[in-house]
């Protein structure tokens, strides 16, 4: 199927981009124009020139030409699909949100879906999803969107508020990792090899970075009791899925000693990384950095993004000037596979973020959450995924209101509601006026940012 229009808005991405370019690469059943549009020009057009490379490879069966373009408005028009990743603000805003609360002992592994810190990236992000969505309603409203971009549930909440008809769902991959170490175990516990992820069929429900699995099968085999004796075998120590880098190598692995700790206490699976599912809990997690070593998993400091980020600046400058290739490769993410669904060329089942119509039955209707959903010609339906149990829902609720209010109060500039949000934070173990002494400090800091807002 040729002449697919793709615009990506944070077209400029370094990273994000080449992994959407390596997957296009190797997929021949699609070809056609993706549109880069990013605030940085510069690197635009850099992966105009890194993509249209990768194009022109004879190993590459995916042919897409590449265009960088000035507005959003030239991206958009005439789009098939819309993919969104960007980065709401800078790092040193993020620097912000991770670390100032650090200094009133509150300690977060990521920072940017819940706690303090996913409150204050929400202010940055929601205005800019809000101009997003009114020019994809303007120029491109027959469109599928994918999003990438955290916090996950407050992007795809805002789209929907501003275009109710928008056709949008939200990626996130964090769930495959799941999937993933259920395939190990069975390796592990039965010397079952060679399983593909996608062979563990699944019952997902939850909100982004917050998920939950309540049945898992390989092949008709119900998972659930062997993963008990899993969690049993490996709950001190921990489990590292094979081939990975040892947890502490890497500021984005965990031994799953989180994750194995809640199927204790709650009897499904935590479908999550360790470092998102430590941050929507109260501090038994994330207490002390020590405590948070002791589980087996690291904070991320945004010290390590910045030198991250420069490293990548330097990679695209050498896949620029053909110093070096995009290596292609398979990378994981489902989105290609989704835009083929929605094409008519292969049914997909997988899970995304679209509003609830019913399919966690014991969530507001309407709020973001995370299930399956089967992709086809031109439709995405969610699988009815059932109640959440009555533990998990009580820990799972909080967060969707929190996540409700959150973005009604953004969107109505209501900065006293932000902060009542901002105190509801299971993280936030603070008396009022502390409280309130952080959440001014976190304000002033992404200022520039607000600019609509009147600050005290």
């Amino acid at each position: 199927m040729a002449d697919i229009k793709i615009a990506y808005i944070g077209g400029g991405s370094r990273g994000w981009a080449w992994r959407l370019m390596s997957d296009l690469a190797m997929e021949g059943a699609i070809s056609g124009e993706i549109k880069l549009y990013d605030i940085d020009q510069e690197a635009s057009k850099s992966n105009e020139i890194i993509g249209n490379k990768l194009s022109q490879r004879p190993d590459v069966v995916g042919k897409w030409h590449y265009r960088a373009v000035e507005t959003l408005q030239e991206a958009l028009e005439g789009s098939d699909f819309i993919i969104i990743s960007i980065l709401p603000g800078t790092f040193e805003e993020m620097a912000s949100d991770v670390h100032t609360p650090e200094a009133y002992k509150i300690y977060q592994s990521v920072g940017d879906t819940c706690g303090p810190g996913g409150v204050i990236r929400a202010l940055r992000t929601i205005p800019m999803y809000v101009d997003i969505a009114e020019n994809i309603k303007a120029y491109a409203s027959d469109a599928w969107v994918i999003n990438y971009t955290n916090p996950m549930t407050l992007c795809m909440k805002t789209l929907y508020s501003v275009f109710p008809k928008i056709k949008a769902f939200g990626c996130c991959h964090e769930v495959f990792g799941t999937q993933r170490l259920l395939a190990s175990m069975l390796e592990e516990m039965e010397g079952i090899k060679e399983i593909s992820r996608e062979e563990i069929k699944i019952n997902v429900k939850g909100i982004n970075h917050f998920t939950w699995i309540d049945s898992a099968y390989y092949k008709g085999t119900d998972l659930m009791p062997l993963y008990e004796q899993f969690v049993d075998r490996y709950y001190n120590e921990g489990y590292q899925v094979a081939g990975d880098d040892h947890w502490l190598n890497s500021f984005f692995e965990s031994a799953n000693r989180v994750k194995f700790d809640l199927f204790k206490r709650y009897g499904i699976i935590a479908a999550a990384g360790d470092r998102h599912l430590a941050e929507f809990m109260p501090p038994w997690y994330l207490k002390t950095p020590e405590i948070a070593q002791s589980w087996k998993f690291t904070l991320t400091p945004v010290s390590w993004r910045k030198e991250n980020r420069q490293q990548l600046i330097e990679e695209s400058q050498c896949l620029y000037s053909g110093e070096k290739e995009v290596v292609v490769t398979e990378t994981g993410e489902d989105g290609v596979k989704q835009i083929k669904a929605l094409l008519g060329i292969e049914p997909l089942v997988t899970n995304v973020n679209i509003p609830n119509t019913g399919q966690i039955s014991n969530l507001p209707l309407g709020a973001i959450v995370e299930t399956n959903a089967l992709f086809t010609t031109n439709s995405v339906q969610a699988i009815c995924a059932g109640a959440l149990p009555y533990a998990v829902h009580s820990l799972v609720n909080r967060h969707v209101l929190n996540q409700e209010n959150l973005v009604k109060a953004i969107l109505e500039k209501d900065k006293e509601q932000v902060f009542h949000v901002f105190m509801n934070e299971p993280l936030m173990t603070l008396d009022a006026n502390e409280g309130r002494e952080l959440f001014e400090k976190m304000i002033r800091n992404t200022s520039s940012y607000l600019e609509d807002w009147c600050l005290k």
